[in-house]
């Protein structure tokens, strides 16, 4: 996996990397030397600076773009620059680079490529008026636009701005930071990619990884010839009712769940659905259950036989809030050994339990909420969630999970996931915007109550799950468009993306 360093551990990790004897000086023109090589130029280039690091990386880049032959123009939007980036600025003037002060008559609608390197990873809060007017000139420029290590603006460790540049390539320096995949960091973030410039983590706190196709790819066991069905698992899926799901919609995590490699797929819904999701399943086995008008009716004798051997149970989707589904859920948290997965109304039923039965339950348990599932789960703010959602995922777990004898793990979702055991926490940046449509939470249910039955290692099956329903997704938008995809659409693009990963 590839590393995702907080903003604290960079700059620890920086520091680190000097007073090991790395000059700053070095580590500047690595820098400026990575966002050369990751860039096609196109001439004339502006290059707009701000007072720190991030504008020194920008002096040793003018260096580099002149000695190229490209023609390149320096824009300091204010006098001051740190002590490395004093440095190449000089340098600047000795070899005669054009350098300008900002004013209000700067025009860069004239330059072809212009280089944000304004404010780095270090700013949080709101951006001043003055420099808020000059990242407005850069995004009407109609340039092509490059962020150094992070978009102007944009908070490097949870993705958030008021105001920020949006870039078409953002080149990150050293390691990536969250801010470079949540929140907003999608929206105006167009490509990106990572330099290596030598500097390892200083540190374990504040290191994430990013999940990659190799992962997934490595993750997924080899078929054997001598091997059948029960092998790769046997999963339940336990949801719907006639308020909340269709037939289609059950039928979906069931295919969804078959595609992502379950060897049997038990569905336990609503005896009254029973005809009406008939016709859409061929693969998986129907387990109907008694209700009351299409709702389900506790009753412990069924949930003991519908999870008997089963190695991994999602629970709650179209399930209805009612006592008899709470009481379906409490049975599972007391009695079921295997894998249960805890999603959509299930999530809202567990939010008014106490966290205890969490403690005292003997299975592993993945959790997988939404943001406005999560405020119920946590009792945190939107904002709260938003303004650090790495360290909301990673307390709550803790707090869930402290004393647990099985592993517990917590699937946030959003425009890139975090998937987090309170020990190791990952991000996958797999997913676009054309899977915020009904029924795909549902999809990506299906996919990890697969992924969790045959693959021993409950986090990573978790990431697998997530990167494969990502990448599905995208495949999706791909064929159909951002608007017009719905969750089906996802499904049907499961196996090619996992024989993709897998050859």
């Amino acid at each position: 996996m590839k590393e995702v360093l907080s903003v604290e551990n960079m700059r620890l990790s920086d520091a680190h990397t000097i007073d090991s004897g790395t000059p700053g000086t070095e580590l500047m023109m690595r820098a400026a030397e990575g966002i050369f090589n990751a860039v096609k130029w196109q001439n004339p280039v502006a290059i707009v600076c701000g007072s720190g690091n991030n504008a020194g990386d920008g002096y040793a880049l003018a260096l580099l773009l002149q000695k190229s032959g490209n023609r390149v123009t320096v824009i300091r939007i204010n006098d001051r620059t740190s002590e490395d980036g004093l440095f190449y600025l000089n340098e600047c003037v000795n070899k005669d680079i054009d350098i300008r002060m900002w004013n209000d008559d700067t025009n860069l609608s004239k330059y072809s490529t212009v280089v944000d390197c304004i404010l780095g990873t270090g700013f949080k809060g709101a951006v001043r008026d003055d420099i808020a007017t000059v990242i407005h000139r850069i995004n009407e420029s109609g340039a092509y636009v490059v962020s150094a290590d992070i978009n102007s603006g944009l908070n490097g460790d949870n993705g958030m701005a008021d105001t920020c540049v949006i870039s078409d390539m953002t080149v990150s320096i050293g390691s990536y930071k969250p801010g470079h995949f949540l929140n907003m960091a999608k929206d105006v973030i167009r490509s990106k990619v990572n330099v290596d410039i030598g500097i390892t983590p200083a540190t374990d706190n504040g290191l994430y990884g990013l999940i990659t196709d190799e992962d997934v790819r490595a993750s997924i066991p080899v078929r054997n010839n001598l091997s059948n069905k029960g092998t790769y698992g046997y999963t339940a899926l336990i949801g719907g009712s006639v308020r909340f799901s269709g037939a289609i919609r059950l039928a979906s995590m069931a295919s969804a769940a078959m595609r992502s490699g379950a060897g049997v797929v038990k569905i336990g819904l609503p005896k009254s659905l029973m005809h009406d999701v008939i016709p859409h399943i061929l693969e998986s086995t129907i387990f109907p259950m008694s209700d009351n008008d299409g709702e389900f009716v506790y009753n412990e004798d069924e949930l003991r036989n519908l999870t008997k051997n089963v190695k991994t149970v999602a629970f709650g989707m179209g399930i209805g809030v009612s006592d008899d589904t709470t009481k379906m859920l409490k049975f599972l948290l007391k009695t079921y050994t295997g894998r249960l997965i805890i999603d959509a109304d299930g999530l809202t039923i567990l939010s008014s339990l106490d966290r205890s039965i969490i403690e005292d339950a003997k299975c592993g348990i993945v959790l997988t909420p939404h943001i406005k599932e999560f405020l119920r789960l946590t009792g945190l703010s939107k904002d709260e969630i938003l303004n650090a959602p790495i360290d909301s995922a990673i307390n709550y777990i803790k707090e869930i999970s402290t004393g647990r004898s099985a592993d517990t793990v917590l699937l946030l979702k959003g425009p890139s996931t975090i998937i987090t055991d309170g020990t190791h926490t990952y991000i996958t940046d797999a997913g676009c915007p054309g899977m915020a449509t009904a029924g795909s939470g549902d999809v990506l249910s299906g996919i990890l109550s697969a992924t969790c039955s045959y693959i021993d290692d409950l986090t990573l099956a978790v990431c697998t799950g997530a990167h494969i329903n990502g990448r599905a997704g995208e495949a999706a938008q791909e064929q159909n468009g951002a608007v017009s995809m719905i969750a089906g659409d996802t499904v049907s693009c499961i196996a090619q993306v996992i024989k993709d990963l897998t050859d």
